[in-house]
């Protein structure tokens, strides 16, 4: 979609400034560059998620070369189907877990055992970050609020993972939304609000 979105605004004389992440930009040209070489690409993301969208958007269905494939959980593994098993990639959604992407690449690497993944970890420093300190917050706290939107891949991921951590976690778009009954009892509650939500 970025890609197609790109090169409509260039076709039309219009200047384009591409205020993309370049972690995921480091991931669109790595798709791009395998399915040149004519290799299909796995990528581990979320369907309907943008920059899974626009890294889909990769792929030059009019100019031939290798495809995109995409898998969001282990049970895709076993359903995948490529043309050359050989010949293949991956890479991931750069706000994925690494829990999560951790095991689905071990399952396709078991079928596969030839596929390339890719030249360094494509999952978001700042992700990771989060990630972790959630795994702390988690084992200090009777409670976890993640402030964020409830459409936020990485919002939802935290608030998921300090569940797997063992401590009560939700997902909050603001204050309103918090029940008195989550923080009655409670001695430690653990916020963590995402770096790119406003201050207020």
């Amino acid at each position: 979609r970025k890609r197609a979105v790109r090169d409509e605004a260039e076709r039309r004389g219009l200047k384009v400034f591409d205020a993309t992440c370049p972690l995921v930009t480091k991931v669109h040209l790595e798709v791009a560059r395998h399915c040149r070489a004519g290799r299909d690409v796995v990528l581990i993301g979320h369907a309907g998620h943008p920059e899974v969208e626009g890294t889909m958007g990769q792929w030059n269905r009019e100019g031939g070369g290798g495809k995109i494939h995409l898998v969001e959980d282990i049970d895709d593994v076993a359903t995948l189907q490529v043309g050359q098993p050989e010949n293949l990639a991956y890479t991931t959604q750069t706000t994925l877990s690494v829990d999560d992407t951790r095991g689905i690449i071990e399952a396709l690497r078991a079928r596969f055992p030839a596929m390339q993944g890719p030249r360094n970890d494509d999952i978001c420093y700042a992700t990771q970050n989060r990630q972790d300190a959630v795994r702390e917050l988690a084992g200090r706290c009777d409670l976890v609020l993640v402030v964020g939107s409830p459409n936020s891949s990485n919002s939802n991921r935290l608030a998921e993972l300090a569940r797997r951590e063992g401590v009560e976690s939700y997902l909050i778009d603001g204050a309103h939304e918090i029940d008195p009954a989550w923080v009655a009892g409670k001695r430690h509650i653990g916020l963590l609000r995402l770096a790119l939500l406003p201050a207020d």
